[in-house]
């Protein structure tokens, strides 16, 4: 059963959030990053892009650059900007998109449930990625980013939510970049922080959603400090990571498209003939991708496809037979196309390492996907219906792996709201 705990959150005064919080690391680059930041020296990307502070060019990866997270990180709290609270409680953070809002509880989770499988992954991590982040987590000896998880929908905790939603926030602003609203609570009631621990409890497993390496890296480094001393007992703070944990049934995942750089060596023509053998392909003319346009067409339901090709947008859907029900893996869009159409007629094998292949997250929309097609810079686009969260979970506890780039959380996590110290 799942193990949590409630901690000292370092977090931003109410009047500096705005100016703190940030994008997570990974879904932009440096030179992105140095812009979003410009002259404000309390952005959180000096801490979690601490890069930014040396001249362009600057490795993310150079030994200084970690020191310099450091130094940051100490310089926010030297100067109140950042600020731990004196009561171990839970917290909760509301995100809305589109008139949606998915409310998250921010706990510890527990290093142990994740090495033994309670925390259960659904993508494979790259080691060097992994190493990247246990060196943000060492030299900091802290969790600066959360973690996205998911768990079986529970009416309890879901009415303990809402009571405390109903209440005025701690933070509540639109981020600039994403356009989506933010809010933050504080669990600090010691009956409703035993009610979120216990509800806990009785879970047998969470789902990673997002973060495998930054729930990789936080779990291997706790596993690190257990060894490490010698007079370990279970109790102390770095036995737990920072995690975001929403309903399943509240999360919106969004479609993952492919972009490719050619055809294989075969004409339209011969490429159009070989989808046939697997798929009914229905041309459906060159539309611009406006909103509510016919012509620009979304994949509707599962094992349906969207084709754009030499200005040209076709319907695909998958012949009877060419999947498995009963295959949790098998019965994925992600893994229909990347066997029948990517592997067995364009010859990519390894979508993790093929340059002749891209990937556009949903939020970019099916005009992203014309853009690159009709610019030249990509030769055809493949749209594909989102994978479930139900899906996800069913992968997981069946200890298989997805395919590469098959899921794109939206909204994502915002940093800089709350950080988990692993030491006193």
């Amino acid at each position: 059963m799942a193990v949590i705990k409630p901690f000292r959150g370092i977090r931003p005064p109410r009047e500096l959030v705005e100016k703190i919080e940030s994008r997570p690391y990974d879904v932009l680059n440096s030179e992105e990053a140095r812009e979003e930041a410009g002259d404000n020296e309390m952005s959180l990307y000096h801490i979690i892009k601490p890069e930014i502070d040396f001249p362009a060019g600057t490795s993310e990866y150079d030994p200084l650059v970690y020191k310099k997270a450091a130094e940051n990180f100490r310089k926010f709290q030297d100067n109140g900007w950042l600020r731990q609270d004196d009561k171990e409680q839970y917290y909760i953070y509301a995100q809305t998109m589109n008139g949606k809002t998915q409310y998250g509880l921010v706990v510890g989770a527990f290093v142990d449930d994740y090495l033994s499988g309670v925390i259960k992954k659904h993508e494979l991590t790259r080691r060097d990625k992994e190493e990247d982040r246990m060196k943000h987590v060492r030299v900091n000896d802290a969790n600066i980013e959360p973690v996205f998880f998911a768990y079986p929908d529970n009416s309890v905790l879901d009415s303990l939510i809402m009571r405390y939603a109903a209440t005025e926030p701690v933070y509540d602003f639109i981020a600039p970049v994403d356009g989506f609203r933010h809010q933050f609570w504080i669990i600090s009631d010691d009956a409703d922080i035993l009610t979120v621990t216990a509800e806990f409890a009785k879970m047998p497993a969470l789902y990673i959603a997002d973060g495998h390496h930054r729930s990789a890296a936080a779990a291997l480094v706790g596993a690190e400090k257990q060894q490490q001393n010698p007079e370990h007992t279970g109790k102390e703070e770095y036995n737990y990571f920072m995690a975001v944990c929403f309903q399943a049934s509240q999360l919106t995942i969004l479609d993952y498209n492919r972009v490719v750089k050619d055809l294989n060596g075969m004409s339209p023509e011969e490429f159009l003939s070989a989808l046939q053998v697997n798929f009914t392909v229905t041309p459906l003319g060159g539309g611009q991708c406006a909103a509510g346009g016919m012509e620009c067409y979304k994949p509707a339901r599962l094992h349906e496809f969207s084709l754009y090709l030499d200005g040209q947008w076709y319907k695909l859907a998958a012949k009877d037979g060419t999947y498995d029900d009963s295959d949790p893996i098998g019965v994925l869009d992600v893994d229909i196309s990347s066997r029948l159409i990517l592997d067995a007629i364009l010859g990519i094998k390894d979508l993790r390492s093929d340059k002749r292949i891209d990937f556009v997250g949903g939020l970019r929309g099916l005009g992203e996907l014309k853009r690159r097609v009709d610019s030249g810079e990509m030769r055809m686009a493949l749209a594909l219906y989102p994978v479930s969260m139900q899906q996800i979970m069913d992968i997981a506890d069946s200890g298989k792996i997805m395919p590469p780039k098959a899921t794109w959380f939206e909204p994502k996590l915002r940093s800089g709201l709350i950080i988990h110290k692993l030491g006193d």
